[in-house]
């Protein structure tokens, strides 16, 4: 089996995040990088399903040089090879073509990404290639099983579970619970300075969205500590100065 996983090269959850003086970009200045949570999952149960000789596993990435670090962490965690398409990511249309132009026609039975980056949070990169190829795509995946040719695939949904039978192949966008990530040990840190980085320029995609600006979120308020003893306080206060009520 021939498993595709789409990673992306993130801010880490604990960067303070800052933007140019015009609002324009984003200030990568000092930010720490890693492969996008989900991602690592998908990249996680793509590992466990080809073990054993059972299938080969590629990541590609769509980024700049400096994304080759995240890169190669992936293939320390136990990817075999790996594709970087050179191009900085504008928006998720603009990712899912460049997937879909490297995927085309390679055969892939199964291609894995994560439910969304934790930088736009678009659910939607899964879905757009799913479109793209002409295969079925299935996003906020919980649980992945192949059995020969067909997945099985588990989603939550409002009052209980969804299980959906697909043929292979097949696009999955992963979530919580579909595998734990993994932390590369240090025979597969070396290892992944050999395995193969195949860099390719990308293809022209219409620009079809624009950033116009960017905003922080607005700083927390006070906080007001009301005594349990005094709920009739609370009431006043949630009419008055909150007007929730």
């Amino acid at each position: 089996m021939k498993i595709l996983v789409c990673i992306s090269h993130v801010p880490d959850t604990t960067s303070k995040i800052t933007f140019s003086e015009d609002k324009t970009s984003f200030n990568n200045t000092g930010i720490q990088f890693i492969i996008n949570p989900y991602d690592e999952i998908a990249l996680a149960r793509a590992i466990e399903l080809a073990e054993g000789g059972k299938g080969t596993v590629t990541v590609i990435n769509i980024g700049e040089v400096s994304t080759e670090p995240t890169i190669r962490k992936a293939l320390a965690t136990g990817a075999d090879d790996a594709v970087r398409v050179n191009a900085a990511p504008r928006d998720a249309w603009f990712v899912a073509k460049q997937i879909a132009n490297y995927a085309n026609g390679k055969q892939f039975d199964l291609i894995l990404t994560g439910r969304e980056s934790i930088d736009y949070n678009g659910v939607q990169v899964a879905g757009f290639l799913g479109e793209f190829l002409n295969i079925p795509s299935i996003s906020i995946a919980k649980k992945i099983d192949i059995h020969e040719k067909t997945a099985l695939v588990e989603r939550e949904i409002e009052g209980g579970k969804e299980i959906i039978s697909s043929p292979l192949p097949l696009v999955v966008g992963t979530a919580e619970g579909v595998a734990e990530p993994r932390i590369p040990n240090m025979r597969g840190i070396m290892s992944a300075r050999t395995k193969p980085l195949e860099v390719i320029e990308a293809i022209e995609v219409e620009t079809l969205t624009k950033i116009v600006q960017y905003e922080s979120p607005a700083p927390r308020g006070a906080v007001t500590l009301i005594d349990a003893a005094e709920p009739e306080k609370l009431i006043e206060l949630l009419h008055t100065k909150a007007r929730v009520i």
